[in-house]
């Protein structure tokens, strides 16, 4: 541009206000750019160091544990026995955990939650240690594992909303997510070079440790005035069971908050489970191997990650709704995309946006999720988002199933017909969801 035009630009008064008018009309403003803004807030920071230790030491779990029953028992019946028992308690004690988050408080449950863990893993690092270990401690302390996960996660995602408030909670949730996916990648990595240098129990130990760290780190959080406290309180006059009957009450009382439930609960079970197909597109239909299997994986994870990050650096955008819905549908497109795919890079393309509009949308439905749901609410209302977390293994069976009936195309081909189909009829029947704008 020479010198001459922008010296017009800056003397006209007309031009300058036309172009402010176009930058306020875009969906998203050149200063609302700001990733990482959450971490500002010193108990958000806090928080999210803690979800950096934990997040690491799940994943190496998952990792060290399949390694470590593999070797007691040489079963691969055994191996998905074991990722079953850590992900049932969340099905059984999801609900649970978020009444008691709601009336006990959030921190000292997070806190309790991760010395737990900390404990069950040098238990078991003792164990391998010793030679005293049998299958048997495998399982039992995985169904323990898991049923302290269930109680970590409501109470740390309802926080999330104490730390920063809504102006800035989705740029919190996204960052929460980014942790996520960046572990779910590190993790397993580094599991394995440890599991290689000292051993599964030296793993174990290094897991406890991670827990320990993000101990330390959680104790140091200051929960505003008011906010645990107003959760008890507004919990104090309901028996146990009364407040999770209250927590379904109200979701079902209230359509919108259903159908964004909804929204967040049905791909779990339907669509994202399509990860377990993985070997046979890897072996039998793209014909490239266990590398192939593990590139395609990580092209999930770095959508994963690139979306999360995407959301946390936009802040919050108008029409959350349309762009919710619009993220699970172009999912399960993308889904149908891979399954017909005839060869390797393409296959990968889709996948990385599975992996982007799947966290997007995961990312922006927790977060309004939050917004809607009253303080003494949310916990109870966050715990039920997240039995998620248990619905993915039933998800596979149920993908098993269709991949034995109708061959592993055509079932993730319904697997994401079917999230675009409700992402599309709740676009139609809900058009207070279709123009929410919080």
């Amino acid at each position: 541009m020479g010198s001459k035009t922008k010296a017009v630009i800056r003397g006209n008064p007309r031009v300058q206000i036309a172009g402010r008018r176009l930058i306020n009309a875009l969906p998203i403003h050149p200063s609302h750019i700001r990733t990482f803004e959450s971490l500002t807030f010193r108990d958000y920071r806090l928080l999210w160091l803690g979800l950096t230790g934990t997040s690491m030491g799940q994943w190496m779990d998952q990792v060290a544990r399949s390694w470590l029953i593999y070797q007691l028992t040489d079963s691969p019946l055994m191996l998905g026995a074991v990722s079953a028992m850590r992900a049932v308690p969340m099905l059984l004690f999801g609900v649970i955990a978020g009444v008691v988050a709601d009336r006990y408080g959030r921190k000292a449950q997070l806190i309790i939650a991760q010395l737990t863990n900390a404990g069950l893993n040098l238990v078991l690092a003792i164990l391998i240690a010793t030679g005293l270990i049998e299958p048997w401690h495998v399982f039992v302390t995985a169904f323990l594992t898991g049923s302290v996960q269930a109680f970590q996660l409501p109470a740390r995602q309802a926080l999330i909303y104490d730390l920063v408030g809504k102006e800035h909670l989705l740029n919190a949730v996204a960052l929460t997510s980014v942790v996520f996916n960046l572990m779910r990648s590190v993790g397993p990595a580094v599991a394995g070079f440890l599991i290689a240098l000292i051993g599964t129990g030296g793993s174990y130990y290094a897991q406890a440790a991670l827990f320990l760290l993000a101990t330390v780190w959680t104790v140091q959080i200051r929960v505003p005035a008011g906010e645990d406290q107003s959760s008890r309180q507004g919990a104090a006059m309901l028996t146990f069971l009364a407040s999770a009957k209250e927590g379904f009450q109200y979701l079902f009382q209230n359509q919108l908050i259903l159908l964004i439930m909804a929204l967040g609960l049905v791909p779990s079970l339907l669509a994202m489970p399509y990860t377990s197909l993985m070997p046979i597109f890897a072996r039998d239909i793209l014909r490239v191997g266990a590398e192939g299997q593990g590139l395609m994986l990580a092209a999930v994870g770095i959508g994963a990650l690139l979306g999360a990050l995407t959301i946390a650096s936009l802040g919050n955008m108008r029409r959350q709704g349309l762009m919710m819905l619009g993220g699970a549908g172009l999912f399960g497109l993308c889904l149908v995309a891979f399954a017909r795919s005839p060869v390797m890079p393409l296959a990968m393309f889709f996948l990385f946006l599975g992996g982007l509009f799947n966290t997007s949308y995961t990312s922006q439905n927790q977060t309004v999720l939050q917004m809607l749901a009253p303080q003494q609410m949310r916990g109870r209302v966050l715990s039920i988002r997240l039995l998620s977390r248990g619905l993915n293994p039933l998800g596979s069976l149920l993908a098993g199933a269709l991949a034995t009936w109708f061959g592993a195309p055509w079932a993730v081909a319904i697997m994401g017909g079917s999230c675009a189909i409700l992402a599309l009829w709740i676009a139609v029947q809900a058009p207070a969801l279709r123009n929410l704008d919080i």
